[in-house]
């Protein structure tokens, strides 16, 4: 497929009611594992990758960076691939048109947006509105045309009273849609009621973060969700089982931890063959 037919293809699979599933990748060999195990479209999460170049989450990563992150990923699949770009690494739209040239630049033809300020909180509305504008100012210059996942941080921020949170994220993410954006990404929220609410309210293609908590992908798909993403969550697994491994052979100096490399050597080097 041509960029641009990866970016319809990309948008075509955000179908509330048939969620497309995300499980977050980092680099090549996690891209490709998770397109072998039947992935549709692979994105990338922000946070590990800032884990990876030794920095926290939070915008810490340079744009550059980010976008070399981005571009391993974009380069070792055949799938479409969205970009998690937190909140564009600038508070205005032209912060958001460079890092949506990027993006295309990297091979990738979607993206996050987070519609947070480098201040804390949430930008107003109308700031994040321009945001957006230009992110579809770029799709239609390059000839890509970018699937925007806008992220509204209503819950993760916890901001305001809990009881207008709802209103709050619904009241954003209509905008978000009638500005240009795909999908409305609302994180932070597995109650199942609640998740019903947003999608009704919102009105248009809603993605939730999966958790522990999170109904599953068949009541996901009943309430109309059409994306769920991961994060950084798979990255934290498999620091998980390295912890796991350390932590035996440093304190029992044993290592049948090592069972849980399932995949073995040669099947990595076949994943680059």
């Amino acid at each position: 497929m041509t960029q641009r037919e990866k970016a319809e293809r990309l948008r075509e699979l955000h179908r509330p009611g048939d969620p497309l599933v995300l499980v977050n990748a980092w680099d090549a060999a996690s891209a490709r594992l998770v397109v072998r195990a039947g992935a549709r479209a692979v994105a990338t999460s922000s946070a590990a990758a800032a884990y990876m170049f030794g920095y926290p989450d939070g915008q810490a990563i340079s744009r550059e960076a980010m976008l070399d992150s981005v571009a391993v990923v974009a380069h070792a699949v055949d799938v479409p691939v969205s970009a998690d770009m937190e909140a564009g690494y600038g508070d205005d739209a032209d912060a958001a048109r460079a890092t949506a040239t990027g993006v295309v630049e990297a091979g990738a033809v979607g993206l996050n947006l987070e519609d947070t300020e480098a201040a804390g909180g949430l930008l107003p509305v109308g700031r994040f509105v321009q945001k957006i504008e230009a992110v579809r100012a770029v799709a239609e210059e390059t000839g890509v045309p970018l699937v925007l996942n806008a992220r509204t941080d209503v819950f993760i921020g916890e901001i305001g009273a809990p009881e207008t949170r709802l209103e709050h994220a619904v009241e954003r993410g209509r905008a978000y849609l009638a500005a240009g954006a795909d999908c409305v990404f609302v994180p932070a929220v597995a109650d199942e009621e609640a998740i019903g609410e947003l999608v009704r309210g919102i009105g248009g293609p809603v993605s939730v973060l999966a958790t522990p908590r999170t109904p599953t992908l068949p009541a996901l798909a009943r309430l109309g969700v059409a994306r769920v993403s991961m994060g950084s969550a798979p990255y934290r697994a498999a620091l998980t089982t390295l912890v796991r491994i350390a932590d035996e052979a440093y304190g029992m100096g044993t290592f049948s931890s090592l069972e849980a490399a399932r995949v073995s050597h040669a099947d990595t080097q076949a994943l680059f063959a």
